[in-house]
């Protein structure tokens, strides 16, 4: 299972939903469900701008769980 760390890195970096909303040029609401796990797939231009704006690198964002399966699987 792939796990997303946004939540951790916002508040690494004090950062708001909507600031980084505004930074990367996504809506709220979709950086919400990434947030939160709900997402499915991440296109790579939103993954670069992500690690622009939080000043890391993509493996500080994901982590992969290993034995652990999604809900949906």
């Amino acid at each position: 299972m792939i796990r997303i760390k946004l939540d951790v890195m916002m508040a690494e970096r004090k950062m708001s939903l909507n600031r980084l909303s505004e930074l990367v040029g996504v809506t709220p609401v979709n950086l919400s469900v990434l947030k939160n796990e709900k997402g499915k797939a991440i296109r790579f231009s939103t993954l670069d701008a992500l690690c622009k704006a939080l000043d890391c690198q993509p493996g500080d964002l994901l982590e992969y769980i290993k034995g652990e399966v999604n809900e949906e699987d």
